[in-house]
């Protein structure tokens, strides 16, 4: 029987492989991915959402994917719990046409902030009121039009004040229907009921976990060298050839940081949204308790315990939309 072999891993698509610049990141919404939103969702409503990460749990689940060798039959699966409170409307973004894409045109805020926004922002001292009239008049100029929200994290099981501020594309082609539902949820609650429905595909992004200064075998998986090896094993053989005598950037695996990197994963699968009752006995650990909205997604996702994670409308084909039947959903205390 041949011998498995696996000499490399890690991709060399991320390069520079560094820290990211923030510890939660945004998506960015290109025009193609808003016309094929679009051209699914009619109604005019947000295309994301966040949540924090406070663990995993495994769930019996009855398997409803044809085709498949256990079609009809009770599977169990590792789900990621993530604690879901809502988000607030804090302000509208207006966009028009600039001479390299969209730019920003105005912000209207709400009238009645949050007083923990002020931890992440400057507030306005003064908000005009006549904005929003002035900008309506010319709505038709506008390129897109955008909502600004900010976290309700006391509401969720981590207690910190300090709010995350971000903003969330909007589905439809009607700059004015755009406008009018933007208008009607300024400085009001957004659930993620609103945005998202069971068993529905989404795309989730994060700051992965954070593993520091890392050697060539751990970053990169490189075979580890022969015991009778002059001088070192855990390294690679040379860094380049004689000609071109450099080093050529991201051809070779090297140490360094290992983590706390910018990732995105495709095609999750929601299994339940559901209120509170989903933690396990003694709560999750390095967590606590999730008191409120919660959302099972099918596997894991990246990013720590805490971690804000991004999620978004699938930019892919879904496979099957239709929510799977939850057996049962295993609330063994994970404190040994």
């Amino acid at each position: 029987m041949a011998k498995g072999h696996k000499p490399v891993a890690g991709s060399r698509a991320f390069w520079p492989r560094k820290r990211a610049n923030r510890i939660y990141q945004n998506f960015s919404y290109s025009e193609e991915y808003l016309e094929r939103i679009s051209g699914i969702i009619k109604d005019v409503k947000p295309v994301a959402f966040c949540g924090y990460k406070a663990g995993m749990l495994h769930v019996c689940i009855k398997d409803n994917k044809k085709g498949s060798a256990t079609y009809g039959q009770e599977v169990v699966k590792a789900v990621t719990v993530l604690d879901i409170p809502p988000v607030i409307v804090c302000g509208i973004k207006v966009y028009e046409k600039g001479g390299y894409g969209k730019k920003t045109k105005t912000v209207i805020w709400a009238e009645n902030l949050d007083k923990d926004l002020a931890r992440k922002v400057d507030l306005p001292k003064k908000i005009d009121k006549n904005k929003a009239k002035e900008i309506e008049n010319e709505i038709e100029k506008a390129s897109d039009i955008r909502l600004l929200v900010h976290t309700v994290p006391k509401e969720s099981g981590i207690g910190k004040k300090k709010p995350e501020l971000f903003e969330i594309a909007l589905s439809g082609d009607d700059i004015k229907k755009k406008w009018e539902y933007a208008k009607s949820v300024l400085g009001k609650q957004i659930t993620i009921r609103d945005v998202f429905d069971e068993g529905e595909y989404v795309d989730v992004k994060a700051v992965d976990k954070g593993k520091g200064y890392q050697g060539v075998v751990k970053r990169f998986g490189v075979k580890i060298r022969g015991r009778k090896h002059n001088k070192k094993r855990r390294h690679i053989g040379n860094l380049a050839p004689r000609t071109p005598a450099r080093v050529l950037p991201g051809a070779v695996a090297m140490a360094g940081q290992l983590g706390f990197q910018t990732r995105t994963e495709y095609n999750k699968k929601i299994l339940k949204i559901g209120d509170g009752g989903i933690s396990p006995k003694g709560g999750f650990v390095n967590y606590g308790i999730v008191p409120n909205t919660y959302l099972l997604v099918d596997g894991s996702v990246p990013g720590s315990k805490k971690r804000l994670v991004m999620m978004r409308k699938a930019v892919r084909k879904p496979l099957i939309k239709e929510p799977e039947e939850i057996v049962h959903i295993s609330l063994k205390s994970q404190q040994g």
